[in-house]
């Protein structure tokens, strides 16, 4: 992956040449649910790769939302982590399943 800025837009180019675009919005209000999620093989690798870049992981003690201490659930459905971008949105790395 790699990010790029111009003009206030963001370019995420990601493996096989498939790009998401990022742009700010005036009076932004941070998404309360995840806006997007990026299959990874191996979420703990993820997690570790990204901790070291200082991206912080979300710590949920719910009732129906347990993580471990990296931020990460597992058990409850697909192995996955959930972080946030600089506007609060929330984002995750979720583990892919089947083919890639």
């Amino acid at each position: 992956m790699d990010v790029t800025e111009s003009h206030g837009i963001l370019t995420l180019r990601l493996a096989g040449a498939k790009n998401v675009l990022i742009y700010p919005k005036p009076n932004h209000v941070p998404a309360i649910f995840t806006v997007l999620y990026f299959p990874v093989r191996d979420v703990d690798r993820a997690v570790d790769e990204l901790t070291k870049r200082g991206v912080r992981f979300e710590i949920y003690d719910l009732p129906d939302l347990k993580t471990d201490k990296k931020g990460i659930m597992r058990g409850n459905g697909p192995t996955i982590a959930w972080f946030k971008d600089p506007a609060g949105n929330i984002l995750s790395v979720i583990e892919q399943t089947g083919t890639p």
